[in-house]
């Protein structure tokens, strides 16, 4: 389980601590180049202040520039957390989680906040699904309370 003074730091599985360095790299290494030759092409068409290349151009460089920053800070602030082995048989981070709700099966990959992402079926261990969760094992009933009312999942699976 995820101790409290782990929370401070932003908490990330192998894969998504990959995922995030390789976008960082890309953005520095690449994009960084890309829209500087189109800053650089769009000032020699003359005057800037009617010029929309350029400033569509600057506009992705703040854009970019941000997102740098963003990675950054979660690049420096990361702990990468491998599943634990004392955790086999209960639902902890890193694990991906079958569970039965309403007559389907559904999956979950439990992550950290920072790679997140509903659609994918990555869902963060600090949401409300994320942290009724944890710490369960196949067979267990999860109750989760959300605006339309409290959910009842079954712990299907854990791998």
């Amino acid at each position: 389980m995820i101790a409290m003074k782990e929370k401070q730091k932003k908490i990330l599985t192998p894969g998504g601590y990959k995922k995030l360095k390789e976008e960082y790299e890309e953005l520095t290494q690449e994009k960084r180049k890309e829209i500087a030759e189109k800053i650089r092409e769009a000032r020699e068409q003359g005057d800037l202040s009617e010029n929309a290349a350029y400033k569509a151009a600057k506009e992705e460089q703040v854009f970019v520039e941000r997102r740098i920053d963003e990675l950054e800070t979660v690049l420096r602030q990361a702990k990468v957390v491998e599943r634990s082995n004392d955790a086999c048989g209960k639902v902890d981070l890193g694990c991906k989680v079958q569970v039965y709700l309403e007559g389907q099966n559904h999956e979950f990959f439990i992550v950290g906040a920072e790679e997140a992402n509903p659609t994918e079926g990555k869902i963060s261990y600090e949401s409300p699904l994320g942290q009724a969760l944890m710490g369960k094992a196949p067979g267990e009933r999860v109750e989760v309370e959300t605006p339309g009312g409290r959910i009842t999942y079954i712990v299907k699976g854990i791998e």
